[in-house]
């Protein structure tokens, strides 16, 4: 007779074990972008979705192919005019997962790591996991579509935006690199901070950084572009020069803000000045010979300049109507006639040119408005064969090469895009020189939710610390001397007529530290707060009390 053993043997049973178990169902696996996708649709210019079919590593249908070749997507579709593509992984992520996404350009005091929402598009990237293990799921910088992630407890999708303004692409016989997955799978036990910037990294292969830190001064936030003179400039030139560290061979910038031109809006051309500058260059010169490195705001997607009409973008959400024109950053005159005042720029003697408001210029809406449509519907660019990502990669190039050896900082650029062509990036909204409450939501929660950002894609530069009547000093005092030591560019905003004597020693403290390199700062509470309080500067714990006690 056949024993017990050796017949549980032959089932493969250890003996003494049960002779019947119910068997273990398997860890679920989160999904992997990498591997091939589970599903695939194409979105039509009339907004059709056409389901893919595969056939080996390539989707088709009706037309259109989508391949994935090492994380890369090609798209092609000759007779077809196409808005995106939709690629789904199925996969479970663990229950207690939390997601923080990033933002379509600047933030605007809305990051923050949440549980499941599978209707939350999340722009670029997104982090998941505990603060003990984040995974990270995105696409490199420079990508040719504007891409977005959803993540559910079935699975993540992938939307790679190919439109063209608000109508589809027209690829014609061009195979479209649209974007290249990245995916990593941080170890257990390393930082949360660690692993975002190790994962942003790896996104961005050659960013644009300068040898030392960015920092200096900003008069939009006590001037608001009122009043502002080459006079005025120059004290405040006076002032940073008296403030910044005296011995460093890194001079600060005194960066001349909206309200220097003539035209409205700050709308071009980029070289007409209003009557309180009527030496631009000259200016540059004094402000050297005072020991500080001038720089100038600039927004060049915009102008009054009527002989340029032909080149205006049709109208749509904010865009301006009337006698502004928004160029169109397809036609290469346009291109080169908005590259050509960034170069005048630089030949004045600027050598930090900040540049702004181009994503809402060319697509008419601000981050907080865009959704799955980054635009308006029912219009598009005059050249209809490339996408609005690569339109706008291209306008960023022009002015890299225009602004020569100026360090660049982009203002309403999509960070992804400008990646390698900006050496600094504003990445959140407008900080306030009147209401502290702006400051808070916008200064503090982008400089903890974007730090990883830091020195991977570009310096990032959280805005300016305005020091005002307006704005409680006990609290301003506080952001500065964090962005100070956080390792981010710093900008102070600062009226010389109302600077007392007091603040001068912390403000000569700030300066001295944001000139010189600093681990990046870490927000310790960053998992259950979209207001970081609890920081780690320079190694060390700090805490700050963001809030009016009055």
């Amino acid at each position: 007779m056949t024993s017990r053993r050796t017949f549980l043997a032959g089932l493969g049973v250890a003996a003494g074990a049960p002779a019947f178990q119910t068997p273990r169902a398997p860890v679920p696996e989160p999904p992997n972008p990498l591997r091939a996708a589970d599903v695939a649709h194409a979105v039509l210019e009339e907004g059709g979705r056409v389901p893919l079919a595969r056939s080996g590593s390539a989707w088709q249908g009706k037309g259109i192919e989508v391949t994935t070749e090492n994380g890369s997507v090609l798209v092609t579709a000759p007779k077809i005019a196409l808005r995106s593509i939709r690629l789904r992984w199925h996969g479970v992520f663990p229950a207690h997962t939390r997601f923080l996404g990033d933002h379509w350009e600047r933030s605007y005091g809305d990051l923050e790591f949440r549980g499941f929402n599978q209707e939350r598009l999340m722009p670029w990237y997104f982090l998941s996991g505990d603060e003990q293990h984040l995974s990270g799921y995105g696409v490199k910088t420079g990508a040719s579509a504007i891409c977005a992630w959803q993540a559910d407890a079935g699975g993540v999708t992938l939307w790679l935006d190919i439109s063209n303004g608000g109508r589809g692409v027209e690829l014609g016989d061009r195979k479209l690199h649209a974007a290249t997955i990245v995916f990593r799978k941080g170890p257990t036990g390393e930082s949360g901070l660690q692993a975002a910037t190790t994962f942003c990294r790896t996104m961005c292969d050659h960013p644009l950084l300068t040898p030392q830190p960015v920092y200096g001064s900003n008069n939009w936030y006590y001037a608001y572009g009122n009043n502002t003179t080459a006079e005025r400039t120059l004290r405040d030139a006076e002032l940073m020069a008296e403030l910044a560290p005296a011995q460093s061979t890194n001079r600060p910038f005194v960066v001349i803000d909206m309200g220097w031109h003539a035209a409205r809006d700050g709308a071009g051309p980029q070289t007409r000045t209003n009557a309180g500058y009527p030496d631009m260059p000259g200016l540059a010169k004094k402000m050297r010979a005072l020991g500080v490195r001038p720089g100038l705001w600039t927004r060049p997607t915009l102008t009054s300049e009527a002989s340029v009409a032909g080149w205006r973008l049709p109208p749509a959400g904010g865009r301006s109507k009337d006698d502004l024109i928004s160029l169109d950053a397809s036609i290469p005159e346009a291109v080169e006639y908005m590259a050509t005042g960034v170069r005048t720029l630089h030949e004045w003697g600027y050598e930090l040119i900040k540049h702004d408001f181009s994503t809402f210029d060319l697509t008419g809406r601000w981050g907080f408005q865009m959704g799955p449509d980054l635009t308006e519907r029912g219009w598009n660019f005059y050249d209809r064969s490339r996408t609005t990502a690569e339109i706008i990669t291209g306008l960023y190039r022009a002015i890299r090469t225009a602004a020569g050896s100026s360090v660049l900082i982009g203002c309403n650029t999509i960070g992804h895009l400008a990646a390698g062509l900006v050496e600094a990036q504003r990445i959140g909204d407008d900080t306030s020189g009147r209401e502290w409450e702006r400051t808070r939501k916008m200064g503090v929660n982008t400089l903890a939710f974007r730090m990883p950002q830091h020195n991977t894609f570009f310096a990032a530069d959280a805005d300016c610390v305005p020091l005002t009547k307006e704005v409680p000093w006990e609290l301003n005092r506080q952001w500065l001397d964090l962005v100070a030591r956080s390792g981010t560019a710093l900008f102070v905003s600062v009226d010389p007529d109302i600077l007392r004597a007091d603040q001068k020693p912390a403000l000569k403290a700030a300066l001295e530290a944001a000139s010189r390199p600093h681990p990046p700062a870490v927000a310790l509470d960053w998992m259950e707060t979209t207001t970081p309080e609890h920081w780690l500067l320079d190694g060390k714990p700090a805490r700050f009390d963001w809030y009016r006690h009055d």
